[in-house]
């Protein structure tokens, strides 16, 4: 298990590449390049595409941990769910961005954002936005809004979004998401759900001449990690599975 894996009940790592030009889309490029993919990882072996003209590579799911990638028209994608260790996800992503100049004609010119991302899920079976509110708090300034005679929360979905750098070109959100409605707290039903923490830090343009995808992505993931070993883990990963833990 990952050093993150302990955290939630799944825990992923993905990387997206968003491109300026539409990337190639001929039967032999696209299999060429899902090919490099499968001569590293051979367990990688189902293949299959999806509407709008996306086409995925991924490992089985059921043993509960399984590599993947995507390629779109102007995106690559690149995760990993419950991963033994950072390490792996690293291997797998600068494999995606060493072969893509070759494989997908992809240059350093080509980028309109390159975004790294951790993501935990945390099951749940109650209304997200109270556990929410009860593992991380509200903003001071609205608290005493839910005094007002009747009122009833029905969202709860902190985030925070800020940049890295002078020229905002290097940002970083950290958000949350709920899957409790309106109509579940009217009912009282409340299915089993994901509440998901994500931390993405993302660079936009160009790359700058002589800096590979390689070299972005290693900075994006030391930012990644800083921050959620920083604040993330201890602010909002061990506070809502504590929460959530004595219900």
């Amino acid at each position: 298990m990952s050093k993150y894996g302990e955290y939630s009940d799944e825990f992923y790592v993905n990387m997206n590449l968003n491109t300026e030009m539409e990337l190639p889309s001929s039967r032999d490029t696209l299999l060429h390049f899902f090919e490099q993919l499968q001569k590293r990882y051979p367990s990688m072996r189902n293949f299959y595409s999806r509407e709008r003209g996306e086409y995925v590579l991924e490992e089985d799911k059921d043993p509960g941990h399984y590599r993947w990638a995507t390629v779109e028209s102007k995106r690559i994608c690149s995760g990993y769910v419950n991963p033994p260790s950072l390490q792996e996800t690293t291997d797998q992503q600068n494999l995606v961005l060493e072969s893509i100049p070759y494989t997908l004609s992809v240059s350093p010119l080509d980028c309109e954002s390159l975004n790294y991302m951790f993501g935990f899920d945390f099951v749940y079976r109650g209304n997200h936005h109270d556990i929410l509110t009860e593992a991380l708090g509200t903003v001071p300034a609205f608290e005493k809004m839910l005094d007002y005679p009747g009122a009833r929360l029905v969202a709860n979905e902190p985030s925070i979004h800020f940049a890295l750098d002078e020229n905002c070109r290097t940002q970083c959100r950290v958000s949350v998401e709920s899957r409790t409605s309106a109509y579940h707290i009217r009912t009282g039903e409340f299915p089993e759900e994901q509440i998901s923490v994500y931390l993405t830090v993302r660079r936009y343009g160009s790359l700058e001449a002589g800096e590979t995808y390689i070299q972005t992505l290693e900075e994006l993931r030391r930012h990644a990690v800083e921050i959620m070993d920083s604040y993330v883990v201890d602010s909002i990963l061990v506070p809502l599975q504590h929460a959530i833990a004595i219900k």
